[in-house]
């Protein structure tokens, strides 16, 4: 697992790509339940120097499943049926971050003002992929791994 800035130093252009299909708000977040079953939220992810992250309520069961079993997939909103402007997908681990230098620079590239209340999670990537269906040209790589 890599942190996002790892991540965009291992695959520049596709770390962009997606950065600019995620920060389209919403992204959907795909989490495990505790019955093993998958659970959708609608999210605003915040990526900036310092990581992908994103802040919740503290009792948002994102934040339970992903203190709980880690595991996420997130995927970037599509404004219509043919895809227009890409497709971005990654997956991996989220974990907690009570660290107050974290908060702050979340908090710094934020697009909005989080609530003091709000928990925070960074997202660490294992994988990541592109799709586009001739609208946008894809990054190189369009598919990467961790190793």
């Amino acid at each position: 697992m890599l942190t996002w800035a790892e991540f965009a130093d291992a695959a520049p252009d596709l770390a962009a790509f997606g950065a600019r299909l995620l920060t389209a708000s919403p992204a959907y977040l795909a989490t495990v339940r505790s019955d093993g079953a998958p659970r959708v939220h609608p999210v605003t992810p915040i990526i900036g120097p310092a990581g992908l992250y994103l802040f919740m309520e503290p009792t948002s069961p994102k934040g339970r499943d992903l203190r709980e079993r880690g595991r996420f997939a997130m995927h970037n909103g599509v404004p219509d049926s043919s895809g227009t402007g890409g497709e971005f997908r990654l997956s991996g681990t989220g974990r907690f971050d009570d660290d107050p230098a974290a908060r702050a620079a979340a908090t710094a590239a934020s697009a909005y003002a989080p609530a003091d209340r709000y928990i925070l999670f960074e997202l660490l990537v294992s994988e990541a992929f592109a799709n586009a269906y001739g609208d946008v040209e894809l990054p190189s790589p369009s598919r990467w791994k961790a190793q």
